[in-house]
């Protein structure tokens, strides 16, 4: 009997134990039940705004779920819920995919990041620079004082010219028409190494079709087509069967809408056949800047192997040092036109993902922790991965303009809670 009392006393004890050690595991998360609330309040406020048909987010931290929710509508016209098996199209998130297909070329040692791009593809060799316009508008060229690099185009400084405000270069980006879907990578190539550089290699960031050319690169040097490749090299191990260029006929279904904002609490819903053009129909084009399809979980998925530092789920896609080099600022400082990246917060740039430097200097700054990466989508979609708080965040909504009601920041701010200014010593 006595035995029987202790061996209970003992249970008793270690369950005691085990639900202070559970208790204390929660509380150190930094997404708590608090913090919870303060996401849903967030989003929803956005759909009861009328400025969002419909968002859902799902945060991991410390390889835990500790957050899901959808609020509104995948189709506000229809009455399809948004869901966590939604399907959006994530545009410009498509770029760490590629950028990670590439790196798995460059750990193999195919190429060094300061390799001329020309070694691998002559299409750019001996490129001009445009130096303006003449009194009679014909434009002038120079020389380019170096190549451009693979890392020029990992970090957005080849010079791409990618504006239609450029006087002389504007109309002959048009006319090349490099972004058309009916070309391959191999044409795309060639057409935009047909069009003279903007402005010199290395001296500025400028959005462009920089990581549309990595996927040709990986083409390039693989062998195999971009599509195969990056399918079997980062998409089937990860087992992300919802991020795919083409969409098919079974599954459009859970397609969201995407819809255009044309005033405080109005929203338009724009007509599938133009939002949805590119995913619903096959083309030559396999972009390595935009075009993916994917889920929350999918996009996930991506995320939480880059925050377990290359690995997830048994698959290995990157070494841990690719993933650091990665998310390691790639700008110098002599780069000092940097577009609107600033607008992101007080970030440099890695390969393929922005990086935050340093704190928010004051509250109207976005969110964030030093040393996360990141980067978004033309339809407002968003993610981050924050390798101090080893947290991951997924945001899916389908809106254009690109987040004109900084639900970025908003949606930072109640996962972080508001800016506290840093105190000095």
């Amino acid at each position: 009997m006595k035995h029987l009392f202790l061996y209970a006393f003992a249970i008793l004890i270690f369950s005691s134990c085990e639900k202070k050690n559970s208790q204390n595991t929660t509380e150190t998360l930094l997404v708590n039940e608090q913090v919870r609330a303060r996401i849903d309040s967030t989003l929803s406020s956005f759909v009861e705004s009328g400025n969002l048909a419909g968002v859902s987010a799902l945060i991991f931290e410390k390889d835990q779920e500790v957050y899901y929710n959808a609020f509104g509508y995948a189709d506000r016209e229809n009455q399809v819920k948004m869901d966590r098996n939604t399907i959006v199209q994530i545009y410009s998130m498509t770029k760490p995919i590629t950028g990670t297909a590439l790196m798995t070329l460059y750990e193999e040692g195919k190429f060094q990041l300061d390799d001329p791009l020309s070694k691998y593809a002559p299409e750019f060799a001996d490129m001009k620079v445009y130096d303006g316009v003449d009194e009679n508008g014909n434009i002038k060229l120079v020389d380019a004082d170096r190549p451009v690099t693979i890392r020029d185009i990992t970090r957005h400084t080849a010079g791409f010219p990618n504006r239609a405000d450029i006087p002389g270069l504007s109309e002959i980006l048009a006319e090349k028409d490099p972004r058309s879907f009916e070309i391959d990578l191999n044409a795309m190539a060639k057409r935009i190494g047909e069009i003279p550089l903007w402005f010199q290699p290395g001296t500025q960031w400028e959005y462009g079709q920089s990581v549309d050319v990595q996927a040709f690169l990986v083409e390039r040097i693989a062998g195999v087509p971009y599509k195969e490749y990056v399918q079997t090299h980062v998409l089937d191990p990860l087992k992300m069967n919802d991020t795919r260029y083409f969409v098919p006929e079974s599954d459009r279904a859970r397609m969201s809408a995407s819809y255009r904002r044309t005033g405080e609490g109005q929203l338009e819903q724009m007509p599938n056949e133009e939002a949805h053009r590119f995913n619903i129909n096959e083309w030559p084009l396999t972009p390595g800047g935009f075009g993916f399809t994917s889920t929350l979980d999918d996009y996930m998925t991506f995320a939480r192997m880059l925050v377990r530092k290359g690995e997830f789920g048994g698959a290995r896609i990157l070494n841990p040092e690719t993933v650091e080099l990665m998310s390691t600022n790639q700008l110098p400082d002599s780069v000092t036109e940097r577009s609107w990246l600033p607008s992101k917060g007080n970030v440099g740039f890695g390969i393929d993902f922005a990086v935050r430097v340093a704190p928010p200097k004051s509250a109207a700054e976005i969110n964030g922790t030093v040393g996360e990466f990141f980067w978004d989508g033309a339809a407002s979609t968003l993610f981050w991965v924050d390798p101090v708080n080893e947290i991951t965040a997924v945001l899916f909504v389908q809106l254009f303009p690109y987040d004109q009601i900084k639900l970025h920041k908003k949606f930072k701010d109640a996962v972080y809670g508001k800016y506290q200014p840093s105190v000095s010593n």
